[in-house]
């Protein structure tokens, strides 16, 4: 098993990158959301600059602000400064998109710009059409200087629901998505990518799969909802009812019951909000902060429901069973200012014994 951390793009704290890398994680992912955090190229550079093993990229980079050649220029620079040691994941950009009041890119928009990601990472001709206008065109420099596409950078594809998993199968070189509690397990995942290998025609040799999630690593004798863990997660918990938030009121899907107790109260919160500024309220302190009142909301059943919860020995036997299971990497969130402690108890405590 790997493990990774995915940590907000802050351009103030690169001291992180050599922090994990000598407490043993083989990756950090850097979020990519524009109206939020620094530039995760910026960062991801100067992490470059900083370290020597860790494997570094952006998780995930967003398709809809960024066109596909931007995003290879942008990776081939860092294959550059760390060769070998950079990948790619990308997704749809559930928040990237919202802060600016925008819907995320459609599963078929998705799948045509994976197409085009694809074979410019690999130094191919590939039919794009930019502005109406559809041309072939190709990473024109690399290699002797500027960029490099050589040692060949591995795609993921950032995949929550089947059809998304399917299209990592079918373009990507391996899938990050969820597992249980607020995901599938790693089996349902694995399958969705092979069908959209099959599609394609490719086989999945060599094909990873990262599962991101929330991590609570209790004291013995600790409560589940302790205002230390509150502080440490409540903020990746609240992410995930922000994004039900935008699912229930846009698509009128039914709320999951795990939202039923709190739901009234966290609507009533964000309603405070003027209607056409409420994309500014519900995603501006992902994965970071507590808007006030929020911690109220948060209780033991919500905080198990979306994290993998449990002391050392059990966080232990449920990554050996997920190993078991086939999952390859474990990345964790994390946006606190906690997130330096959280990172050195985990590797100690946890992955010193997997």
């Amino acid at each position: 098993m790997r493990f990774g951390i995915c940590v907000m793009a802050n351009v103030d704290e690169i001291g992180f990158f050599s922090h994990a890398e000598s407490l043993g994680y083989d990756s950090v992912w850097v979020t990519d959301s524009q109206m939020l955090f620094s530039d995760c190229y910026a960062v991801l550079a100067l992490a470059a600059r900083q370290t020597t093993r860790l494997r570094l990229g952006p998780g995930a980079a967003i398709c809809g602000t960024r066109i596909p050649p931007v995003q290879v220029a942008a990776m081939a620079t860092l294959n550059r400064l760390a060769p070998g040691r950079v990948h790619l994941a990308v997704g749809t950009g559930n928040t990237a998109t919202r802060t600016m009041g925008q819907r995320p890119m459609r599963i078929a928009e998705y799948g045509a710009y994976l197409r085009v990601l694809r074979a410019l990472l690999h130094g191919e001709v590939v039919d794009y059409t930019f502005d109406g206008v559809t041309r072939p065109i190709k990473m024109l420099m690399h290699e002797e200087k500027y960029l490099s596409l050589l040692p060949r950078i591995p795609l993921y594809v950032s995949g929550f629901g089947p059809r998304a998993m399917e299209l990592a199968g079918e373009y990507g070189d391996g899938l990050v998505f969820a597992i249980p509690p607020r995901g599938i397990p790693v089996a349902e995942a694995l399958g969705h990518a092979r069908r959209g290998a099959a599609r394609a025609g490719r086989a999945l040799d060599g094909f990873r799969n990262c599962a991101l999630t929330n991590i609570v690593l209790l004291d013995p004798g600790e409560p589940v909802d302790s205002a230390r863990v509150v502080r440490a997660v409540g903020p990746n918990v609240m992410a995930s009812v922000y994004y039900f938030y935008d699912e229930v009121r846009e698509r009128g899907i039914e709320l999951p019951p795990f939202l039923r107790p709190m739901w009234k109260r966290y609507c009533a919160l964000v309603e405070e909000t003027p209607a056409e500024h409420r994309h500014f309220r519900t995603h501006e302190f992902h994965y970071t902060f507590l808007h006030p009142g929020e911690a109220e909301l948060i209780d033991a059943d919500l905080i198990r429901a979306t994290c993998l919860v449990g002391t050392a020995d059990e966080l232990i036997e449920e990554i050996r069973e997920l190993e078991r299971q086939g999952l390859q990497e474990l990345m964790f969130a994390t946006g606190v200012d906690e997130k330096w402690r959280l990172a050195e108890e985990f590797s100690r405590r946890v992955m010193a014994r997997v």
